[in-house]
């Protein structure tokens, strides 16, 4: 089965591919020459992966899936929950959503959050919703270099260390957006 994953992020498509097993292959945009800037303007996570799905499809007429994840921080009410990609404005980069998460947490000591996935999958125009959390806190400092986002301040319950020190092996049998594909991969073995 081919599926087309409703990102050009190299970083995800090599994550969530090492998930599936042979028989399911994706595909990025780029593979069928979309460069569109999918807007994301829901208020929710799942409303985003939705969206990005249901562009892909109608425009392209592939099953396709596309996911949105966001960190929601306790002390932060949230925040920065749908915007985590974008928090620090609009010449956002890791480094500066990092930045601005460890400035705005300087003073509290409440360091609970977690990272939220939901995958939306299209397959023959039947849209099907997927979600996976993993729960943690946000360090004081950046460890790690592996992964992406805020993986270098985010560290799993359980575990010694953050999603950037982690194999990549490791973090997809914890990982927020592990366990939504895992849901996925259950639904598609059925069809």
């Amino acid at each position: 089965m081919k599926l087309i994953f409703a990102t050009n992020n190299d970083d995800k498509i090599i994550e969530v591919q090492a998930l599936l097993h042979e028989k399911i292959k994706i595909q990025s945009l780029k593979d069928i020459n979309c460069f569109d800037e999918i807007v994301e303007n829901k208020k929710t996570i799942e409303g985003n992966a939705i969206l990005k799905a249901k562009y892909i499809y109608d425009k392209y007429k592939v099953n396709c899936f596309a996911d949105d994840t966001g960190l929601e921080v306790d002390a932060l009410n949230g925040l920065p929950g749908v915007m985590s990609k974008r928090f620090s404005g609009l010449d956002y980069s890791a480094e500066k959503n990092i930045n601005k998460l460890l400035s705005m947490m300087k003073s509290t000591s409440n360091r609970k959050a977690k990272f939220k996935t939901v995958i939306a999958l299209i397959l023959n125009g039947e849209l099907s919703v997927f979600t996976g959390i993993c729960d943690g806190e946000i360090i004081f400092t950046k460890k790690g270099s592996k992964g992406f986002g805020y993986d270098p301040v985010f560290k799993p319950i359980g575990h010694k260390f953050t999603f950037a020190e982690m194999d990549l092996e490791t973090k997809n049998t914890i990982g927020h957006r592990a366990k939504a594909v895992k849901k996925l991969i259950e639904f598609l073995s059925k069809k």
